[in-house]
């Protein structure tokens, strides 16, 4: 059965010193310290994290995606990348670079990967014409931080953006990052485990409450890590919402339930019980096998939780590939 994983992540082998050049720091380089490994670090020397020749050479991920049955990884860079803190014109040059990879990887590979690009979401009129760039080049969609600079994705800012997306027909992917309340649970890994299911909430909360999700009907969006902790608060929120519409529904005066199955979300939830949860909520065809390759937190055997289940065949087959290619616009005969 074809199997399409959508959260997979990638970089360039070699990043440039952006310090020396822009003049400032807060940039990730890579340390290559011994063979098939390497630090990034920050350009002030954090260490941010380990990486292997997994998350750069795509050789070495055909491999290790044909040992798993995988047919096609959805390339999208590793958030840290995002560089929405910096000016935006630099950001852009960023963005650029690490497009470019994606789409050559794509372009060598067209039946093995599909590509996500990145904007400088902190510019709209600079991100749409990344976003552009990224369609000529042949990516299919972005990836987007859950917030940006502490701004929610329902700010009017970040419409028009949007708006060119469903124009474009580019498919958009959530992910989260730069976390609520961060730098006060730094122990237990808690910004991992707690922050980021929070900070997806945040954003479908965000896109709902402000009326994008119900002005652009056709935008194609998903949100990754099962939607974080949206489809377990879903009864907190739906409950605020009409006890509060003073507060809630200002800007939508829909209820949020029923956007349920008006959106996408990965697979990436570690439990059959709550993947079970997501399919009676969003239906098998909104659901989408991610694995959030090729890091610890990610599904270690791509696609074990869902061939494992009690699901039919037709559920399986949604969940493997049918919602990817939905979200994706894109055919099943381009991999058969």
């Amino acid at each position: 059965m074809l199997k399409i994983d959508i959260h997979t992540h990638i970089l360039p082998k070699d990043i440039p010193k952006w310090k020396e050049k822009f003049g400032y720091g807060g940039f990730i380089t890579l340390e290559h310290h011994k063979p098939c490994c390497a630090r990034m670090l920050k350009d002030d020397g954090h260490f941010f994290r380990e990486i292997e020749s997994n998350c750069w050479s795509a050789e070495k991920r055909i491999e290790e995606s044909d040992a798993q049955n995988v047919n096609v990884q959805v390339l999208s860079t590793v958030p840290v990348m995002f560089n929405y803190w910096a000016k935006a014109e630099d950001c852009a040059e960023t963005s650029k670079f690490l497009n470019d990879g994606i789409a050559e990887i794509v372009e060598k590979y067209p039946r093995r990967f599909i590509g996500l690009g990145t904007v400088p979401l902190q510019d709209a009129n600079l991100a749409i014409k990344e976003l552009e760039r990224c369609k000529e080049m042949g990516l299919v969609g972005v990836q987007i931080g859950s917030n940006v600079n502490q701004k929610n994705l329902g700010e009017a800012q970040f419409l028009e953006f949007f708006q060119s997306c469903e124009e474009l027909s580019m498919a958009v992917f959530v992910h989260p990052w730069e976390m609520m309340g961060e730098k006060d649970m730094q122990k237990y890994w808690l910004p991992w485990l707690v922050g980021m299911p929070a900070e997806t909430s945040r954003a479908i909360c965000s896109l709902i409450f402000s009326g994008v999700l119900e002005k652009l009907r056709k935008l194609r969006i998903c949100f990754a890590h099962g939607g974080g902790s949206f489809p377990y608060t879903l009864g907190r929120i739906e409950h605020g919402f009409e006890v509060r519409p003073d507060l809630c529904a200002v800007d939508n005066e829909r209820n949020p339930r029923e956007y349920l199955g008006k959106f996408w979300l990965d697979s990436l939830v570690h439990d059959e019980l709550m993947l079970r949860v997501l399919v009676r909520m969003f239906g098998a065809k909104k659901i989408a096998l991610g694995t959030d390759y090729p890091f610890p937190l990610g599904e270690e055997i791509a696609g074990s939780l869902i061939e494992s289940s009690s699901f039919d065949e037709k559920t399986k087959a949604n969940l493997l590939h049918g919602a990817a290619l939905e979200w994706l616009n894109l055919d099943y005969k381009d991999f058969e």
